[in-house]
């Protein structure tokens, strides 16, 4: 089975509401879950904000009504995104401790490891689609990504 068989089973099932699917086929097995993990303490938590004024009476939304639809877009960024070819988990180095494989500015070739995506124990290197310079990681290390999520933009 090449990756791109295994790509294509992987988006039929997050699109199926199958919980779990295993496929078998001599020496290879594979294991598809939706079912959730125990929540590791380092990923964040979400912070609930409440406040008794209204959402009309600060100052802010004040401000967001005067904006108008053809105001210029301030810190626009520029470059190629890349994009998550596969549902996985991003790390920005080769090992724990290790230097990340690329930082904003790094000057990088066509087919320089930008990150690994590691999906069903498997580590796929994500190469540089072309030269250029890193602009913006999009990705934190161990950070859990959808198919298409932005990783970098090379400029």
């Amino acid at each position: 089975m090449n990756i791109q068989e295994i790509k294509e089973l992987m988006m039929q099932f997050n699109q199926s509401d199958i919980r779990e699917f295993t496929f078998k086929s001599g020496e290879e097995e594979l294991h598809f879950s939706k079912n959730e993990r125990p929540i590791n303490e380092s990923q964040p938590t979400l912070l609930t904000v409440t406040s008794d004024k209204t959402q009309a009476d600060s100052p802010i939304s004040e401000h967001m009504e005067t904006l108008q639809a053809d105001d210029p877009i301030v810190g626009e960024v520029s470059g190629e995104l890349v994009e998550s070819p596969l549902v996985g988990i991003a790390y920005l180095s080769p090992g724990p401790g290790k230097d990340n494989f690329v930082t904003v500015g790094d000057q990088v070739k066509k087919g320089q490891t930008l990150m690994i995506i590691e999906a069903m124990k498997v580590m796929n290197e994500i190469p540089a689609p072309k030269d250029g310079v890193i602009t913006e990681i999009l990705v934190d290390n161990e950070e859990i990504l959808e198919f298409g999520k932005g990783l970098v933009r090379i400029k």
